[in-house]
């Protein structure tokens, strides 16, 4: 695959370079085997709606042909399970969560790692997924399977990183 240089001006970068080295939505990881893919998140509802309003140019359109989106406010009734699941960007910031080349966080370094990006910070991020697991084991634990409205915080938090915990 040849190098495509991509260059992202929106409210939280301007002018900054990365390079697409993979084909999308290939040569994951071996350990980094997400149940969804951005689009599919983005349909489902995540982030209240307000997560990726600035940025389409960015990614394929057809990721928001149904994405459920909203330009004015977090909006928790746009998450696929109609709760808030996440913090604030400020409390990742503080708590040194947030690498610099993706200053939204998680959703933003997977959307980019999605489309072919590879970066210094994938091995972190893969790793800070894997960590996700322990709600998987909470929910199998606590509720009837195909039970979808027990745990919905978890529940949701667990779509947030790219997990389907309508399996289990």
């Amino acid at each position: 695959m040849r190098k495509r240089k991509i260059i992202v001006n929106d409210l939280m970068q301007k002018n900054y370079v990365y390079y697409l080295t993979e084909p999308i939505g290939k040569n994951f990881h071996p350990e980094f085997k997400p149940d969804l893919t951005p689009k599919q998140m983005l349909e489902m509802g995540i982030f209240g709606g307000k997560y990726m309003t600035d940025c389409r140019e960015e990614f394929p359109q057809n990721w928001f042909t149904r994405a459920k989106l909203c330009q004015e406010l977090h909006d928790p009734q746009l998450n696929f399970f109609g709760v808030i699941a996440s913090q604030p960007l400020s409390v990742w910031r503080n708590k040194g969560w947030i690498y610099h080349e993706d200053p939204r966080g998680w959703f933003q370094w997977y959307c980019r790692y999605y489309m072919g990006r590879r970066c210094p910070d994938d091995e972190r991020q893969i790793k800070r997924w894997k960590a996700m697991k322990r709600h998987i084991s909470q929910i199998i634990k606590h509720c009837k399977k195909g039970n979808v409205n027990c745990r919905p915080k978890q529940r949701q938090a667990l779509l947030n990183w790219a997990y389907d915990s309508r399996k289990f």
